[in-house]
């Protein structure tokens, strides 16, 4: 698979709009960890920092579906860099006023999370066009975005720390949003994100919210999103008693890293089967996956723990973006996967929310319970709803520009069979 990889990457277009998407995205997947460090190193309470992280996800889970529709309706470029750019101004603003008045520090996540631009949404959108609507392709693109997403989970919460060391809490957030506001340049620049065109849309006020398939689906990622904001809560809590910032620093990027190896081996393999299905089996295994980190050991062995915590992650929301792909009503693919983006923010911020007064009445542990409670719940989710996602039962149209397609944009019949530009069909390339 990792020639697989290095392949999509040498497609025309294909590194630089990963590499803008994952940069430009830094701001919000760092906000949580940003704005809690920043809020304790002004002497601010864990019920503070969470409620601040928790504004920030519900403004964000707001402004994604919103903004992801408008990108379907206007293109990107028109509203991914005036999104990115009043999104930094936004943290700017909290970093230079500091949260003495709580109505300024309220406003100030509110509006960077709002206009959080839909790259992750976005990039998805124009994988079919850049790798020529072959689906095989596509898929493993989005194998690949998910193991970049653990790269980026990694590498975020080293550069905070690091930023926070060398400057301080506010500075991190200042450069982390400056870097973010770059990353959208780059990609709203290139040939593909100028020339994409959402396909034709049926004109409906729920938008991609009419497929049961796709809320269904939403409504456990709610869950698994709620599982990661409380460990971002419970592991500050962790390390103020184990060592400080380095160690919360060491555990975040450990969730990550195991994500990552995950989502290697995940991708080292081609997937039969229905997705929906082979989705359950792994969001069991990743609520299981929380349960050892209610033993609360040593830095070290912390450490390992969270990144076993973190190994079905990136395996997880591969298989969900394919999932996403099969529900997703026409015409409004960038608004899907945006609406997949708020409800997992969502749940992030409720698991921040709820984190903090668990850690503050029932320790460290009680935090890390909030977790597990939620992966489990994510599942059940899943397994009510195994009727609704059998039958995704779609056809459209892979669509982009032919300027940004020198392949030729292939057709999808039915389920997933795709017609290239040779008309026979491609091998199917389920979850991976």
């Amino acid at each position: 698979m990792a020639a697989g990889y290095a392949e999509l990457l040498r497609t025309r277009h294909a590194a630089r709009l990963l590499a803008g998407t994952l940069v430009g995205r830094l701001p919000n997947a760092t906000a949580a960890i940003a704005i809690v460090l920043f809020v304790r190193a002004g002497g601010g309470s864990y019920s503070l920092a969470g409620a601040l992280a928790a504004a920030y996800g519900f403004a964000n889970a707001v402004g994604q579906p919103l903004l992801g529709r408008a990108v379907d309706l206007y293109g990107q470029p028109r509203v991914q860099l005036p999104a990115a750019v009043a999104s930094a101004l936004g943290m700017a603003w909290l970093a230079l006023a500091g949260t003495g008045s709580a109505a300024a520090a309220y406003g100030a996540v509110i509006v960077s999370g709002f206009f959080s631009p839909p790259l992750e949404g976005g990039l998805r959108a124009l994988w079919p066009s850049v790798l020529g609507g072959r689906e095989e392709r596509v898929h493993a693109a989005y194998a690949l975005d998910a193991v970049a997403q653990e790269v980026m989970y990694t590498v975020g919460p080293l550069i905070v720390t690091v930023c926070v060391a060398l400057w301080s809490p506010a500075g991190a957030l200042l450069v982390i949003n400056a870097l973010g506001v770059l990353g959208a340049l780059s990609v709203v620049l290139s040939e593909p994100s100028r020339t994409w065109r959402s396909e034709p849309r049926e004109a409906h006020w729920l938008g991609a919210l009419r497929s049961r398939g796709l809320v269904a689906l939403l409504g456990a990622f709610f869950f698994v999103g709620c599982a990661l904001g409380s460990i971002t809560v419970a592991g500050i809590a962790y390390s103020d008693g184990h060592g400080g910032q380095a160690v919360y620093g060491w555990m975040m990027a450990a969730l990550g890293l195991g994500a990552l190896a995950g989502g290697v081996v995940y991708g080292a393999r081609q997937w039969g089967g229905a997705p929906e299905r082979r989705l359950r089996v792994l969001v069991a295994l990743l609520a299981l996956g929380y349960l050892p980190l209610l033993l609360t050991p040593g830095p070290v062995a912390m450490t390992a723990l969270t990144a076993l915590a973190g190994v079905f992650l990136a395996p997880t929301i591969a298989c969900a973006f394919i999932v996403v792909d099969r529900h997703a009503p026409a015409g409004t693919v960038t608004e899907a996967f945006s609406w997949l983006v708020t409800f997992f923010g969502v749940g992030a911020a409720v698991g921040t929310a709820v984190a903090g007064p668990f850690v503050e009445l029932g320790g460290t542990a009680a935090g890390f319970g909030v977790a597990c409670a939620a992966g489990a719940a994510a599942l059940v989710v899943l397994m009510t709803t195994q009727r609704i996602l059998a039958a995704p039962g779609r056809t459209r149209t892979v669509t982009g520009s032919s300027a940004a397609s020198p392949e030729g944009a292939g057709e999808i019949v039915g389920e997933g069979a795709v017609r290239g530009p040779a008309g026979g069909p491609a091998e199917r390339l389920v979850g991976n």
